[in-house]
């Protein structure tokens, strides 16, 4: 792919197909466990789900035109350094932020009109707009999981030899990347959440606790990873 960007054969739409290519398969794999989980111990509705799915997307898509930038300014050096072990760090510690979000700001909305929540999520709001961050942050941070395509991305933007040119190539590449099932497993997920603690408020903060329990177990893991 190098020898063809050199000759000019490489466009922003074979780029964007790059994109697409890790947006229907390892992003699904590898951003589904967290996303998954947040979207269920929320027992988000449709509206979130789809809000926090495009916040996480955009997350990404920020981070690749960053990082193909500055893989442009700087040339092969970032490519390599992403090759080591602080990228897993920083997923992790997006996914124990997560977690930790899910039990300080609960954000549970009792399905079953009869049956009052409990005092500890009376005085929390739904859909508070500060609770994006998380899926932001997870965005930001799952960008940085080494792979093959995003490591095709960052040598050609550090061929191009120009950080404009390499941020074009990130934003392509980020769009393609946004192509993924998610967009429709993420809201899946929250529904299913809802109908598990629909008329079961008993299951609400086993639901919630279960899930930020398992986003802070996935975070150890990418931090014990990282050393």
């Amino acid at each position: 792919m190098l020898e063809e960007l050199a000759t000019g054969q490489v466009t922003l739409a074979t780029v964007w197909l790059l994109g697409v290519s890790m947006g229907l398969t390892a992003c699904t794999v590898t951003c589904l466990p967290f996303m998954g989980t947040w979207a269920l111990g929320r027992a988000s509705g449709q509206r979130e789900a789809f809000l926090h799915t495009g916040v996480f997307l955009a997350g990404r898509v920020t981070t690749y035109t960053v990082l193909a930038a500055l893989a442009g300014a700087v040339g092969f050096g970032l490519a390599q350094a992403l090759g080591g072990t602080w990228g897993n760090a920083v997923i992790g510690g997006a996914s124990i932020l997560a977690g930790l979000w899910l039990l300080a700001k609960p954000s549970l909305k009792s399905c079953n009109a009869a049956v009052p929540p409990a005092p500890t999520f009376q005085t929390v709001r739904f859909q508070r707009k500060a609770d994006t961050l998380p899926p932001l942050f997870l965005g930001a941070a799952l960008s940085l999981t080494p792979c093959t395509p995003l490591a095709s991305l960052l040598a050609l933007a550090a061929n191009a030899g120009s950080a404009i040119e390499g941020a074009s190539f990130g934003l392509a590449f980020g769009l393609g990347a946004a192509m993924t099932p998610i967009l429709v497993l993420v809201p899946l997920a929250g529904r299913l959440g809802r109908e598990l603690r629909a008329g079961r408020a008993w299951l609400s903060r086993w639901l919630l606790w279960s899930a930020a329990a398992v986003l802070i177990v996935l975070g150890i893991r990418r931090v014990l990873l990282a050393f």
